[in-house]
């Protein structure tokens, strides 16, 4: 599936609601297996009745017990079983149910009911738009019937499923379809058979009336798949590159790990109301739909990027993830790392390595990097938490997946492939840990990872000082480590950090070839001989390691790197380094007049290097243009002012597009003639968007016509969208136009009208927070479906300009949506907390705003535990 410490609260309004603390080193194993399970479903959309018969038997590996615990979550108990007689001596402590058992084996029955109708929380079984779909990962199928619901009881599923056959005509499950057939009363019902022992929170159904894309597979030893994408009819056009990306997951995945498929089906199902991207639950994925429907009128390059990613990190979780499975939550990063970072190499083989690796880099350090310096940092593989759905973060996932593409630097592709197929051949149907897979690791690659493992016990990003002698024809580079103190982890040890780097020649930009030096010490010199002259330091190539650089490179290196150098990433990184650095001392006030015109004079010129290197293609160059996002801007300031970071920005933006603006035209004319399916188009698409994007800060008349020119032209949404995504921070008649004309055009797709919500709350426009405001009470703004949410507010959060307005208000609207969404769907409502966590980091007036709006977040009565832990710990973190 796309933390730590215990605290406690200085306010005492909530500490009476105050969260038990679960702890990695408490872990026991389950006292009972559970090694089959049959599931009955009488299936309604205001009652679904569960009848679940589980078969169970004394754990060996586990201290005795004269009970067994199941748990439960809002389940209505009908009846209770065991070895066929009715049992009365039953009881609940708190929503789990306590059965009295006295041999070695037995068969427990329980009869439940639930509404999915009322499951606002989108876990467990519920409703959505007609249909029923499920979401039990982490701990949703306790909202379905009781069961112990830990990801370390294994148990192979039989499915009876039973309903309208009018209202429900598509009936799916886990595994493969065994059964069929017609019930009394226009019912009818179908049985399905998972093979594969799997934890609960890989159990899925649907029931609804979809239609499919249907295709088959033919696996490497020649097993037929059969592969369906399910749909509403309305939307099965925008499914070919679903079915495509599957395809080509499938065989990717067995030609470079060796993994092929194990069932006989395979299901996508798309549904419209989820609260995660995508879930890999055993043959039957659930999906958003904004991760299933693509084509090019709807969706944007990034979209159809967004879309193959998804598909084939939850196809790739079949291994890494179902067929080896975690033991505990705290291995979460076990599964969610490591197809990752599968995910990633996918995509770079699908579309190309540079920009996607830039790519990944730039979500890591806008996602990742502030969580790791923040209140809520916690290590890959943390130590406690309080609610599991609050782990579901970058630091798990992409951090996670950095970790791991380490030790694949460290022993090279081939003996980390050997590595992965021990992992996968030890552990097969197991819940295994983290130390399991870099102990495989170990002994397939002949690695010593022992200092290594720090990696997943340490939070925080390690920051390197880098200094460069040159004496006698002998370069020595000098690494200094460091990694900050984090909450509950004051004191840190050196980490084992591996950089490729590479020497360029001052005059020619070239160099011998790259070296992969590892720094595993506190302080640590590397000597290179041969060198007549001081030659420019490479560092940090293709980002080996996901650490913070620390250097005081001159400008004119910084420039030859971002002219010259030979790796896409270290190039992007030059560029970024000379920006960042230029627009934070900037944003301090600590520039004279010179050293101002000096700033912007080298970046232009590195930037015109960009723009009239005939080498580069045009992905590339679209990177390479790219200014540091204002978020991360902030993120280099130990007290940052928004409205200085944002001003600063826009004024270099403005300089470059008036310095540079004959060669930015010349290249949108270029690019503007590339038909939407001709060589290099998707490049192209995205260098037009970010020559808009600086003319509307040097020329805002001009931008506005050549945007509303590109909007009425555009054959595709990613031109439409970059279009409009301008006009909308201008002043201009054409802007309440083309966004008139974009919801008319679109009105009732939800995915599209969710673009509309969200280019208006990212807009610059200096009336963005009154557009907010009156778009959240528009007929199309709903509360309830997280999409729409996410793209209204996540937008908003993300806007720093009017986030971070200076009375306050910006605050003040998140909060609002937290405490109001909360008792509805509270892990979507956690997720939002995050925003308001990094007062810190902010100028004394507004610290003190966000921080007020926290400590009214927190006395509020009856807080979730999501939010509860979320807010706790940034108060106090």
């Amino acid at each position: 599936m796309d933390i730590q410490r215990n605290t406690e609260m200085a306010d005492a309004a909530i500490t009476p609601h105050e969260p038990p603390m679960i702890r990695r080193e408490d872990y026991q194993p389950f006292a009972w297996l559970v090694p089959v399970i049959a599931l009955d479903f009488d299936l309604g959309l205001e009652a679904t009745r569960i009848v679940s018969r589980l078969t169970v038997a004394r754990n060996g590996k586990a201290a005795p017990s004269s009970t067994i615990r199941l748990n439960g979550d809002g389940l209505t108990l009908l009846s209770v079983k065991v070895d066929g007689e009715m049992r009365n001596d039953w009881s609940l402590d708190g929503d789990d149910l306590i059965v009295p058992l006295s041999d070695e084996a037995h068969e427990i029955e329980i009869a439940t009911e639930i509404d999915p109708a009322a499951n606002t929380r989108l876990e467990g079984l519920y409703a959505s738009n007609g249909m029923l779909c499920t979401q039990c990962e982490a701990e949703g199928f306790r909202r379905i019937t009781f069961f112990p619901d830990r990801p370390d009881v294994l148990s192979t599923y039989r499915v009876r499923m039973s309903g309208s056959k009018a209202q429900f005509p598509i009936l799916l499950c886990n595994g493969n379809r065994v059964a069929e057939g017609e019930g009394a009363d226009g019912t009818h019902w179908a049985e399905w058979h998972d093979p594969w022992p799997k934890p609960s929170y890989l159990f899925a159904l649907v029931a609804g009336d979809l239609v499919a894309n249907s295709s088959i597979f033919t696996t490497m030893s020649g097993r037929e798949v059969e592969l369906n994408v399910w749909v509403r009819a309305e939307d099965l056009p925008r499914t070919g590159h679903a079915m495509e990306s599957l395809k080509r997951s499938m065989q990717w995945d067995e030609e470079v790990f060796g993994r092929e498929y194990d069932l006989d089906l395979y299901n996508i199902v798309a549904v419209s109301d989820f609260n995660m991207g995508a879930m890999e639950n055993k043959g039957l994925n659930v999906f958003n739909t904004k991760y299933v429907l693509a084509d090019p009128d709807t969706a944007t390059d990034d979209d159809f990027d967004a879309v193959e990613g998804v598909i084939a990190h939850e196809y790739f979780h079949n291994w890494s993830g179902n067929r080896v499975t975690c033991r505990d939550w705290f291995q979460l990063s076990l599964k969610e790392g490591f197809t990752v970072l599968r995910d990633q190499l996918f995509s770079q083989d699908m579309r190309g390595q540079a920009v996607k690796r830039i790519e990944d880099v730039r979500i890591l350090r806008a996602a990742q990097f502030p969580e790791d310096s923040g209140p809520l940092a916690h290590p890959i593989r943390p130590d406690s938490y309080r609610e599991i759905s609050n782990f579901y973060t970058a630091t798990v996932y992409n951090k996670g997946a950095e970790v791991i593409r380490m030790m694949r630097s460290l022993c090279g592709p081939d003996r980390f492939r050997a590595g992965t197929d021990l992992y996968f051949d030890r552990h097969d149907g197991e819940a295994a840990t983290c130390e399991d897979f870099v102990r495989a690791i170990e002994d397939g690659a002949g690695l010593d990872l022992k200092q290594f493992r720090l990696w997943y016990s340490q939070a925080g990003t390690p920051r390197l000082s880098v200094a460069m002698a040159h004496e006698g024809g002998t370069v020595t580079l000098t690494l200094k480590q460091k990694v900050p103190p984090t909450p509950g982890q004051p004191d840190k040890q050196p980490m084992v950090i591996p950089l490729r780097i590479a020497l360029l020649d001052r005059a020619t930009g070239s160099h011998r070839g790259e070296e992969l030096v590892v720094l595993d010490r506190a302080e640590q010199s590397f000597a290179f001989g041969g060198y007549a002259t001081p030659p420019v330091l490479s560092v940090n190539r293709g980002f080996t390691a996901p650490v913070v650089i620390e250097r005081q490179l001159p400008r004119e290196d910084l420039v030859l790197l971002a002219a010259h150098d030979d790796d896409p990433f270290a190039r992007y990184e030059a560029m970024q380094e000379l920006m960042v650095g230029h627009l934070v001392a900037a944003s301090k006030g600590s520039l004279s007049e010179g050293e101002r015109a000096e700033g912007e004079a080298a970046i232009a010129t590195a930037m015109g290097a960009v723009l009239a290197d005939p080498a580069l293609e045009d992905a590339m160059r679209g990177e390479l243009m790219l200014l540091p996002t204002q978020s991360y801007l902030f993120e280099q300031l130990d007290k940052a002012d928004p409205a200085a970071i944002h001003r600063e920005r826009e004024g270099l933006k403005a300089l470059l597009g008036r310095e540079l603006a004959t060669e930015m035209h010349r290249l949108y004319d270029r690019a503007e003639k590339v038909p939407y399916d001709g060589e290099g188009a998707r490049g192209a698409r995205k260098l037009k968007t970010q020559v808009l994007a600086y003319a509307a800060a040097s020329d805002p008349a001009k931008a506005a016509e050549l945007a509303a020119y590109q909007y009425d032209r555009a054959d595709n949404m990613t031109d439409r969208q970059g279009a409009l995504m301008v006009l909308c921070g201008l002043e201009h008649p054409a802007r309440e136009e083309k966004l008139a004309d974009f919801y008319r055009r679109y009105q009732g797709n939800a995915l599209v009208i969710d673009k509309w919500f969200m280019l208006q709350a990212l807009s610059l426009h200096p009336r963005v927070l009154d557009h907010v405001k009156a778009l959240k009470d528009h007929p199309d703004f709903t509360i309830r479906n997280p999409n729409r949410v996410r793209s209204l507010y996540m937008g908003f959060a993300g806007n720093p300009p009017a986030f971070h307005t200076p009375s306050g208000e910006g605050y003040r609207m998140v909060a609002d949506l937290i405490l109001a969404l909360d008792p509805i769907n509270p892990q979507t409502a956690a997720r939002f907390v995050p925003a308001l966590g990094r007062w810190r980091r902010l100028e004394d007036g507004r610290a003190a705003l966000m921080r007020a709006e926290l400590e009214r977040i927190a006395a509020a009565e009856h807080l979730s535990r999501d939010t509860y832990e979320q807010v706790s710990r940034s108060l106090d973190g």
